[in-house]
């Protein structure tokens, strides 16, 4: 039977905090505060001598063992008790500090309209309180009463002219919640137009007709903050992201011009940048980039976007220049600029060079993608027991790092032709983890390759009881079974959901040709098998599609496909079976 009694060990500091609070709150409000004040005031209305050192030991003990109930029943999880407790204190006391710990609970209870009554006692109390109308508009919000929260708004507006300009810019995020966006919209015209003097008033405008999907209005209201500040980089990116929703060329236009009148401005060049090497012309962009260098030589913040935009276009030279440069500033994260250049490395087969800088790689998101390409390396320069090293004295801190370590080594095993040893990998791993998504897959489709076929049942079974509509293993196994020849109607119907779910996979697309082949629906299995190829012209798919052409008389057709196949695949295995078998 569960303890239902408090555990005060379980968060002692957090226990201790409110506890002290209530305590300190309530011998605050009887002694001179609002609780006492209120007694003696009723005691002289009826005529009676005032409080008696005894009636304030009451009110001393009454306050605070409220307020202690309050604060342990929110401990407990019990929000509506917690909320009568303080909401009965904050009614009798009047104080604004228990008006304001009440109305916080009633909002954590979800209790919106008790929680708004209290806000109006509070501003009955404290009339000019910016934290009460504070909390009055943020109840409004969550509570969806829009129409009430208008005047509200436009009060705290008019109240805090000091900071019109930012709080109009944070409109928008503080109404981020509410779903209904044509609202939000209709909302902030309201409270911003007064301020049409303002360009932070026409961006808010614009940032809420944006969100309704508005696009027309939005940037109609974002050229108006323009035209009252020329220079205001965060709209001109904003009116560019709406104009290239229309047309790239707009947009590149309009960025050029604001470059060009203030040629500092780096968020926009950048932008600028973006969309020159979206359209292909790669020259505009890296004058851009030259641009940006040169203002900004040894500044992270450029030359990082510089190095990525130009990597992932294909410019490696500009790309490597960039980031040997970063190791020299003063950019943070190391890690990552090594992981890139060890990439550029090993791509052009740079092995000992490419090592190098995976072994700097000692932190971040890339620790775990470095330590896995050191691996791969290593195993294609002959030293499979150096790479396994690696991979075992890598650290990682959770399990799906861990994860990735596996498959890593497995992938490799297999790689190195010990199918064996990656199964026995593989199935280590799965004793620790046994409902390991990932684990069971790369487990059931490396016992296939064993010849353990009914291990690659067992696991993609057990996957697909935790999981039914995983595509891949509902794939793989209705092909395993189809490569069987057994089950075939079992085999077609998980095909089937497979490609429900995926319809678009040319890999489940020739397992659908394929198990049609072995029912002996040929022109269904032809045209399934023909698109597959068409989407992907992979090995496997070509070797079943030449063996469903010629099988439908089709021979010279078959012959056209498989020669054409292995000329660009001459090492793999199914395409030569099917070939032996077909081309004698």
């Amino acid at each position: 039977m569960r303890n239902s009694s408090i555990n005060l060990d379980r968060k002692p500091s957090m226990h201790l905090k409110r506890i002290a609070a209530a305590l300190t709150l309530a011998l605050g409000l009887t002694h001179g505060g609002y609780g006492l004040a209120a007694g003696e005031a009723a005691a002289k209305s009826s005529g009676k001598r005032p409080t008696t050192q005894a009636t304030s030991e009451d009110l001393l003990a009454r306050t605070v063992f409220q307020a202690l109930v309050g604060e342990f029943a929110l401990q407990r999880g019990d929000a509506k008790l917690s909320s009568d407790a303080w909401t009965d204190l904050a009614q009798r006391t009047r104080d604004p500090k228990v008006l304001a710990r009440a109305t916080e609970i009633a909002s954590l209870s979800r209790q919106y309209d008790r929680a708004l009554e209290l806000t109006k006692l509070w501003l009955e109390v404290e009339p000019d309180s910016l934290k009460a109308k504070q909390a009055q508009s943020s109840l409004l919000i969550q509570s969806n009463r829009l129409d009430d929260l208008a005047p509200k708004m436009s009060a705290l507006l008019a109240n805090d002219k000091a900071n019109i300009a930012n709080n109009l810019l944070h409109l928008n995020r503080i109404l981020g919640k509410i779903t209904d966006k044509k609202a939000v919209q209709s909302l902030i015209d309201r409270v911003a137009t007064p301020y049409d003097n303002l360009p932070e008033a026409h961006f808010a405008m614009a940032q809420a007709a944006a969100n309704a999907g508005d696009n027309l209005r939005a940037l109609n209201e974002t050229e108006k903050a323009l035209q009252l500040r020329p220079d205001w980089e965060t709209a001109a990116l904003a009116r560019a992201q709406l104009q290239a929703k229309q047309s790239a060329q707009t947009a590149i236009d309009s960025l050029s011009s604001f470059v060009e009148a203030n040629p500092a401005a780096r968020d926009a060049r950048l932008a600028l940048a973006r969309l020159l090497i979206s359209e292909k012309r790669y020259d505009d962009a890296r004058g851009q980039f030259d641009r940006l260098l040169k203002d900004n030589p040894d500044n992270p913040e450029v030359i990082y976007p510089v190095a990525m935009l130009a990597l992932q276009h294909g410019d490696t030279t500009t790309g490597r220049k960039q980031l040997e440069h970063l190791l020299s500033t003063e950019f943070p994260d190391k890690s990552t600029i090594h992981f890139f250049l060890g990439q550029l490395d090993q791509e052009q087969k740079q092995t000992d060079d490419a090592l190098t800088h995976y072994h700097q790689v000692t932190t971040g998101e890339q620790y775990i993608p470095a330590r896995s390409r050191t691996a791969q390396i290593l195993v294609q320069l002959g030293k499979i027991n150096e790479a396994r090293d690696v991979l075992h004295n890598t650290r990682s801190s959770s399990n799906a790092e861990r994860t990735q370590l596996i498959l890593t080594e497995s992938q490799l095993l297999r790689e190195a032709n010990r199918q064996n040893d990656a199964y026995i990998v593989l199935e280590a791993a799965l004793t620790s983890q046994p409902d390991n998504l990932e684990l069971l897959y790369e487990t059931a489709l490396t016992a296939e390759r064993i010849g353990k076929p009914e291990q690659l049942d067992k696991h993609l079974k057990h996957l697909l009881e935790l999981k039914p509509d995983h595509a891949h293993a509902l794939n793989a196994l209705g092909y395993s079974w189809t490569e069987r020849n057994i089950r075939l109607p079992e085999a077609h119907a998980l095909i089937a959901k497979a490609l429900s779910l995926s319809p678009e996979d040319p890999f489940i697309m020739d397992s659908m040709g394929w198990v049609l082949f072995r029912q002996g629906k040929l022109p269904e299995a032809l045209q399934t098998l023909e698109n597959a190829y068409k989407l992907k012209a992979d090995p496997e798919i070509a070797a079943h599609l030449g063996e469903v052409l010629w099988v439908s008389n089709r021979k010279d057709d078959a012959r056209r496909l498989l020669t054409d196949a292995v000329k660009a695949n001459p090492d793999n295995d199914v395409l030569n079976g099917a070939i032996k078998k077909l081309l004698p």
